[in-house]
C-alpha cells in the first residue's frame, strides 16, 4: 500500500479501504491475519467482559454462582461473540488503519455497540434466558470499553514511543501561524507522523477567541505581534504559514514579522491551489520574494484568450527568452492549429522545444527555427512557408547598460527589425501583430528605452497604414521576476557567493509582476486590439529594490549588513531612478479587465517618422557615434543624458511617488 498522509486517509477512507483488502496480495494477506487477530480479542473481550459482570454480580466469588448461570452464560457467550464480529465486520472496524484511529472509528464503534445491544436484547427475548440484570449492563459496558481500548491503544503505544524517539533525536521545532482548518491539519499530520522529524510547538492566530486554547495538544500563544518573543520561547526552528485564503497584503505584513526571526519560512499553497481543499506537509513551500510583494495574484479570462488564440497558426519571436518562452507555454495550453518558434539563440530555442515536447508530445503541432529577426530574406521565407495568423514579437535586446555601450546594436535589432516584421506580416496575411514593449520606453534615458519608443510608434504608424489588412497592437509592462538580466537571479548568485549584494542606489524603484502574469495579461489584452493601442499593465505598486535585496537575504537565511552586505554602486549609465508607465500626455482607456489599460495615441508625422527610421538604418549600419543625437530628434522624450535622468526622476517623485521615502 502507498504511503499516505492522515488526511488522504480522513478524507477518502473507501479508497485506502479498497488497498487493504486485495486478498490475492501480500498486503491483502496481512490485513486477513490483522484482521484475524482483532476478532479473536474481540472475542476474548467479549467473553471475558460478560464473565466479569457475572462474577461481579456475586461479589467476584466463583463459589456462589449458582450452577444454573454458569450454564446458560455458556450458552449465550458464543452468541454475543458471534453477533459481535458479524456486526463489527458490516461496520468495516476491521478494516480501519488502527494507526490513524480518529472520531470516525470511535463513532462507527458507538453506532455498532447499538446494533449489537439491540440483537441482544432480541437474543433474550427469543431465548428466555434470564441473567442477572447486571450481567448485561456490566457486561455491555466492559465489552464496550475493551473493543474501543484496544483499538486506540496501538495509537497511543506509538505515541509513547514516538515520544521516546524524539527525546533522542533532534528534531526542527514548529510554529504554525494560523488556527484554521489548514493549521489544524498541518499540525495533526506533525503530531501523527512518525517519519517527520519535526515537532509543532506552538500557533498564532490574530483571533483573541483561540488564545490560550489547544489544536492537537499544541497551544495558540498569541497574535502576529507576539510571534519573536515566541519564537524566543519555545526555541523555535521553522514557521509555517497556514492561512491559504489570507490576502497578499495580509500575508506580506505577518511573513515580513516572521523574516525578522531568522526561522525558516514554508507556507501552504494559495485557496487556488487547493483544488481538493486538503493540506499536508508534502504540500508546503518555501516563501518567495513574490509572496513578500504584497499584490493579490492576477487572474483573467481563459475563454477569450482561448478564443484569441485556439486554432489559429502562432509565430513567436524570440521565443526562447524568458518572456517568449512563457508566452509560447501559455500558446500551447490553447490548442492553437499551429506553435512556430522563432529565436537566435539555439540552445534557449532547443531547452522550450524540449520541454513543450515533453508536456503535449505529439498533441501540440510545433516548430522551432533559427534566425534573426533582422534578416530580412529570413523572415519572408518563414511568413511565406507557413502563413501566421498571430505574429507575436518578442525578440528584443533589453538590457540597458550593454545598449548603452553598443546603442547602434539595440536600433538594428529593435526599431528597424520590427519594422521589418511588421512590412512582412502585412505582406503575407498576418491577422494580429502584438509587440512587447517596456515601461522603459517612457520618457526613456537610455537608448534601450527609446528604441523601444519608436517600435511603438512603428505599430500606430502601420495601424494607420495598414490596419485594415492587420490589427497591430503593443503590450507595455514593467520587470518581470526572474527573467533573464534581472535582478533577482543577480542577488541569488551573490548571495550564494557570500556576498556583497550590489544595489545601484538605495532609492531606486521598479515594478514588479511574474513572467506568468505578465504573459496572461499579455495574451488577454491582444484579445481587446483593435488596432494601434498600446496595452499597459497595472504592476501595483513599486517597490524599493534595496528592500527586495534585504528581504531575498532574509530568505536564504542570512542577516543583511551582517552576514552578507549590500554595496550600493551608484546607477548606471541611462539608469532612472523610478520607472515609469505611461507618459503624462498619452491617458488611459479602461479595458473590461481592470488590470489593462490602453494609453491614447500620439499623433506624429508618419511619413517624416518613415523617413527618420530608414536614415537612423542607414546610420546604425554605419556605426554611426551620433545615434543617440538622432534618436532623439525621433524621439522628443528622450534625454540621453543624466541631466535628463535627474529631471525626470524628480517630476516622477514629486508628481507621483512622494511617500516612497
Amino acid at each position: 500500500m502507498r504511503e499516505a498522509s492522515i488526511l488522504d486517509i480522513k478524507n477518502n477512507p473507501e479508497s485506502f479501504e479498497e488497498e487493504i483488502q486485495r486478498p490475492y496480495t501480500k498486503t491483502g494477506r496481512e490485513w486477513i491475519w490483522r484482521a484475524l487477530a482483532i476478532a479473536f480479542m474481540d472475542a476474548f473481550i467479549v467473553a471475558g467482559s460478560y464473565y466479569l459482570a457475572l462474577l461481579a454480580r456475586f461479589d467476584f466469588s466463583f463459589t456462589a454462582i449458582r450452577a444454573f448461570y454458569l450454564d446458560d452464560y455458556l450458552k449465550l457467550i458464543w452468541v454475543y461473540i458471534l453477533i459481535t464480529i458479524v456486526v463489527f465486520y458490516i461496520f468495516r472496524l476491521y478494516h480501519s488503519i488502527w494507526r490513524f484511529a480518529s472520531i470516525s472509528e470511535l463513532t462507527r464503534l458507538i453506532m455498532a455497540w447499538v446494533v449489537i445491544e439491540i440483537l441482544v436484547a432480541v437474543t433474550y427475548l427469543i431465548t428466555r434466558i434470564r441473567m442477572p440484570f447486571s450481567f448485561w449492563i456490566v457486561g455491555a459496558a466492559l465489552a464496550f470499553l475493551g473493543t474501543t481500548a484496544i483499538r486506540f491503544s496501538y495509537r497511543f503505544l506509538r505515541g509513547v514511543a514516538r515520544q521516546y524517539r524524539n527525546r533522542s533525536q533532534t528534531q526542527t521545532r514548529v510554529m504554525v501561524i494560523g488556527a484554521g482548518e489548514a493549521g489544524r491539519a498541518i499540525i495533526h499530520e506533525l503530531v501523527m507522523s512518525d517519519r517527520l522529524a519535526e515537532k509543532a510547538c506552538c500557533v498564532v492566530d490574530d483571533n483573541p477567541a483561540k488564545k490560550r486554547r489547544f489544536l492537537d495538544g499544541v497551544p495558540v500563544v498569541g497574535n502576529r505581534h507576539d510571534i519573536p518573543a515566541a519564537v524566543k520561547k519555545y526555541r523555535i526552528n521553522k514557521i509555517v504559514f497556514a492561512i491559504p485564503t489570507a490576502t497578499a497584503k495580509e500575508k506580506k505584513d505577518i511573513l515580513e514579522i516572521c523574516q525578522e526571526t531568522g526561522c525558516r519560512l514554508q507556507m501552504v499553497p494559495g485557496i487556488y491551489q487547493l483544488v481538493d481543499g486538503r493540506v499536508s506537509v508534502s504540500q508546503l513551500r518555501d516563501v518567495d520574494l513574490i509572496d513578500l510583494l504584497g499584490r493579490e495574484p492576477i487572474s483573467i479570462n481563459n475563454d477569450e484568450v482561448h478564443q484569441f488564440i485556439g486554432g489559429k497558426v502562432v509565430l513567436v519571436t524570440g521565443g526562447g527568452g524568458s518572456i517568449g518562452s512563457e508566452i509560447c507555454r501559455q500558446i500551447a495550453k490553447d490548442d492553437p492549429k499551429q506553435l512556430i518558434i522563432f529565436d537566435i539563440y539555439e540552445n534557449n530555442a532547443y531547452e522550450i522545444q524540449q520541454e513543450l515536447l515533453r508536456e503535449y508530445g505529439d498533441k501540440l503541432n510545433l516548430t522551432v527555427l533559427i534566425g534573426s529577426v533582422r534578416n530580412t530574406s529570413r523572415i519572408e521565407s518563414i511568413m511565406r512557408r507557413f502563413h501566421p495568423d498571430i505574429l507575436i514579437h518578442a525578440a528584443a535586446h533589453k538590457h540597458v547598460p550593454l545598449m548603452e555601450d553598443s546603442p547602434c546594436e539595440a536600433i538594428k535589432n529593435n526599431p528597424v527589425a520590427t519594422y521589418k516584421m511588421a512590412k512582412a506580416a502585412v505582406q503575407y496575411g498576418v491577422k494580429r501583430f502584438v509587440f512587447i514593449s517596456t515601461d522603459k520606453a517612457v520618457n526613456p534615458t537610455n537608448i534601450m528605452g527609446a528604441s523601444k519608443r519608436m517600435c511603438e510608434m512603428i505599430i500606430q504608424m502601420m495601424q494607420r497604414q495598414y490596419g485594415e489588412s492587420t490589427v497591430f497592437s503593443a503590450v507595455r509592462f514593467g520587470n518581470v521576476l526572474g527573467s533573464n538580466g534581472s535582478v533577482i537571479p543577480l542577488f541569488k548568485k551573490q548571495i550564494a557567493e557570500g556576498g556583497p549584494v550590489t544595489v545601484t542606489d538605495p532609492r531606486i524603484t521598479r515594478y514588479f509582476m511574474t513572467i506568468p502574469e505578465a504573459v496572461s495579461l499579455v495574451l488577454q489584452s491582444s484579445y481587446y486590439a483593435k488596432g494601434g493601442e498600446i496595452f499597459v499593465l497595472d504592476m501595483g505598486e513599486p517597490v524599493k529594490i534595496d528592500d527586495m535585496a534585504r528581504r531575498l537575504i532574509r530568505l536564504s537565511g542570512y542577516e543583511p549588513d551582517v552576514d552578507i552586505k549590500i554595496v550600493y554602486t551608484g546607477l548606471r549609465p541611462g539608469e532612472k531612478l523610478y520607472e515609469e508607465l505611461l507618459m503624462g500626455e498619452e491617458g488611459l482607456k479602461e479595458t473590461p479587465n481592470k488590470l489593462i489599460h490602453i494609453a491614447e495615441p500620439i499623433k506624429m508625422d508618419d511619413e517624416k517618422f518613415l523617413k527618420d527610421l530608414e536614415y537612423l538604418d542607414e546610420d546604425s549600419r554605419a556605426e554611426d557615434e551620433s545615434i543617440r543625437e538622432k534618436v532623439a530628434e525621433i524621439v522628443p522624450t528622450y534625454h540621453p543624458d543624466s541631466i535628463g535622468d535627474l529631471r525626470t526622476a524628480e517630476r516622477v517623485k514629486a508628481n507621483t511617488y512622494e511617500d516612497m521615502n
